[in-house]
């Protein structure tokens, strides 16, 4: 707490400047939980302290009161006995005054015990407000602390995200594709050429055979004519 105290207590410009130098707001925050908490226990030792001696006043002044109020009835008693001729009642008078001088002491004493009771016991009021009071701060702190880390988390992710798309090269990544769109057109069209080719040789080849069939088909006809020349049959 007096760690977050020292912070917030400079100028609202200089306390924005000093977060922005921060190099780690999450150990910041951290420290500032670690010294509430121990403000808290010592609030609470200090606490312990005065309500034991609120305790101890409250007491006295119950100790104190019974005295007096004992010695007000031996007082009492000693001038019945001297009333009843069962003592002298000189001594009587003696005797009952020091004890009413003794039933005053102990009355004084139980009003100081009582102002002190008085005291300790505002003084607890205002410790278990502040113990509250802190308790709340921590709690509040460590809302924030969790919310923070989440933040960072995300924020680093978000940040090593964009890093990385930052760095990619769109250019070079268009004139890229627009390569292998044209290596795929060439391959294409080298695919085609190729078949062309080899669809001209096909024809080629069967202009030959048809050519070398025909010259067959007519000497074969010609054998034919020349055989039945020879056996009279073309007549």
């Amino acid at each position: 707490m007096n760690f977050f105290n020292r912070l917030f207590k400079i100028g609202q410009s200089e306390a924005h400047s000093a977060v922005d130098k921060l190099e780690n707001p999450i150990k910041l925050t951290e420290q500032g939980i670690r010294d509430m908490k121990e403000d808290l226990d010592k609030s609470l030792r200090a606490l312990a302290e005065v309500k034991a001696m609120a305790i101890r006043s409250r007491n006295d002044h119950q100790t104190y009161s019974e005295k007096a109020k004992d010695y007000e009835g031996k007082a009492m008693l000693l001038l019945k006995r001297a009333q009843k001729n069962e003592m002298d009642p000189k001594e009587a008078d003696r005797l009952a005054t020091e004890a009413l001088s003794l039933k005053d002491d102990n009355n004084r004493l139980a009003s100081d015990a009582l102002k002190e009771q008085g005291r300790f016991d505002k003084s607890v009021g205002q410790l278990d407000g502040n113990i509250k009071k802190i308790r709340t701060n921590i709690g509040k702190w460590e809302s924030e602390l969790k919310t923070l880390k989440a933040r960072v988390k995300v924020s680093s992710a978000t940040k090593n995200l964009n890093k990385q798309l930052a760095q990619i090269d769109s250019s070079g990544t268009v004139s890229m594709l627009e390569r292998m769109k044209d290596k795929v057109e060439q391959e294409e069209a080298l695919a085609e050429s190729y078949g062309d080719i080899a669809n001209e040789s096909r024809s080629v080849d069967e202009d030959i055979d048809k050519a070398l069939e025909e010259n067959s088909a007519s000497k074969a006809s010609d054998d034919l004519a020349a055989l039945k020349a020879s056996m009279g049959l073309d007549k």
